[in-house]
């Protein structure tokens, strides 16, 4: 089984900005594998269900993004999953925008919800399928950049990006970390 968490800030005043690109995403792997994410526990919204022979747990946060972390562990520690299991959508500063990155471990770059699973976990080992958002024009905080909407222009190419990382998530967890790696780094074509 996989627990597969999008982060992301609850509420309609965040849902269109670059931070809540996890959220996005598992609400398009929601809809693509038919699991809706009905229940409200464990500080998430999430459901779980069948991906060809795997079981998966589809989840968002409800804490905000700065306490993602205590949402992940109580995740784990119910359906008794290590880290190893975990795969953390999210997104990245440091990938160029319309790129997704895949990687296995590695610092927390800046990101406020990643260093939080990080430290509630006590490790850097899961998963991370980072979706590139690019860094802010030099008049905008990194804070304030990852709360603002995209631009009308950016706008159109989410929707593709959306739609890779859904496809780059499910290649991850039923063939593997390195073929989802070959498949989607770089730029999309």
């Amino acid at each position: 089984m996989h627990l597969i968490v999008g982060l992301g800030n609850p509420g309609t005043e965040y849902a269109a900005t670059r931070h809540n690109l996890g959220y996005r995403v598992v609400d398009a792997l929601a809809e693509r594998w038919r699991l809706p994410l009905s229940r409200r526990s464990l500080e998430s919204r999430w459901g779980q269900g069948g991906v060809r022979e795997d079981r998966v747990v589809l989840a968002q946060p409800t804490t905000y993004m700065n306490l993602s972390g205590r949402a992940v562990a109580r995740l784990l520690r119910y359906f008794k999953l290590t880290p190893e299991f975990l795969v953390v959508v999210h997104d990245d500063l440091d990938v160029p925008p319309g790129r997704l990155k895949i990687v296995t471990r590695g610092g927390p770059g800046g990101h406020w919800g990643v260093l939080s699973v990080m430290a509630a976990l006590d490790t850097d080992e899961f998963l991370r399928v980072k979706l590139g958002i690019g860094r802010p024009p030099p008049y905008l905080s990194a804070e304030d950049y990852v709360l603002t909407p995209f631009s009308p222009e950016e706008a159109g190419t989410i929707p593709d990006l959306v739609d890779r990382a859904a496809l780059a998530v499910e290649t991850l967890i039923t063939e593997g970390v390195a073929e989802a790696q070959n498949r989607f780094h770089g730029d999309p074509l």
